[in-house]
């Protein structure tokens, strides 16, 4: 028997903090516009920052380049730490400013050095802690946007990603487990890859960013677009067939009925519902 929505609802861990997740941009200047947006999300005068640079190929210089904007004319305090070894994320000292911190950021990169990293470590269960105990903000741009999701894109030819077992996925830090991130969505051609784990995962909704797109994810559910770029939704909730299964490697996957919806800043989406929101129902709250 298929279970209803709403008694699904009733076994989920509503978390009580919220998600913030940034299609990237090369240049950061949409990624530090969207920014502002992160920090009036939290009520207190005063904030305190954490930036994780562990995806980060140069973390000294993005580490400072954040620290510097999200303290910006304000009395914010902002510290980075780059955990590039299993025994720094079992660090007590580190573990103590994830603790005290109301805004966690994880910069981009390789999202596989955030799950290789910290994946099952003192540090990630301690970020996971926050998020579904506490009123934290998580946030990601990039890489750190993807390993929120329980399923991970890591990479894969946008190409040739309409074929089976072009796309590599693994084990996200799973804060989210009902969708998948990709991120510089639209820029870098990325719908066929999402379509495709979309195919092999079609419980999970996918959310494809664009590069001056962002989303605040809230109980789980509510996702709110912000940012002035446009974030693709592919629902595979009524899927009707697809080949992925009974092919061999590199052969061309078929889809039929794949729903993709776009939504802009003041539209929204509901992840449990899979339900489309205007800017009138978020205002509402009917979604």
């Amino acid at each position: 028997m298929k279970k209803n929505s709403s008694s699904i609802l009733k076994h989920r861990i509503i978390p009580k903090g919220l998600l913030v997740a940034i299609g990237g941009n090369e240049d950061k200047k949409y990624d530090l516009e969207i920014i502002s947006s992160i920090l009036s999300l939290v009520k207190k005068r005063k904030k305190k920052i954490e930036i994780i640079t562990t995806a980060s190929g140069y973390p000294e210089e993005v580490g400072r380049a954040y620290c510097k904007v999200f303290t910006k004319d304000s009395d914010h305090t902002a510290g980075f730490m780059h955990v590039s070894t299993r025994e720094q994320a079992n660090d007590v000292k580190l573990l103590q400013r994830i603790t005290a911190a109301d805004i966690i950021f994880f910069t981009g990169g390789d999202q596989l050095r955030i799950t290789s990293v910290l994946g099952g470590s003192p540090i990630e269960k301690e970020i996971i802690r926050r998020y579904e105990q506490d009123f934290c903000i998580i946030a990601g741009t990039s890489a750190g946007a993807s390993a929120m999701s329980k399923t991970m894109i890591f990479g894969g030819d946008s190409r040739e990603a309409l074929h089976k077992g072009t796309i590599n996925i693994s084990t996200g830090i799973g804060l989210i487990d009902n969708a998948i991130i990709d991120t510089h969505f639209v820029e870098r051609g990325r719908f066929s890859r999402l379509m495709q784990v979309v195919s092999m995962h079609p419980n999970n909704t996918g959310i494809g960013l664009g590069e001056d797109a962002g989303i605040v994810i809230e109980g789980g559910c509510i996702l709110r677009a912000i940012g002035s770029g446009i974030t693709v939704i592919l629902d595979g909730q009524h899927l009707a067939h697809t080949n992925v299964a009974e092919i061999y490697f590199d052969d061309a996957i078929a889809i039929e009925n794949l729903i993709v919806h776009t939504i802009v800043n003041g539209y929204g989406y509901d992840l449990c519902e899979k339900k489309y929101l205007k800017p009138d129902d978020l205002k509402t709250g009917s979604g």
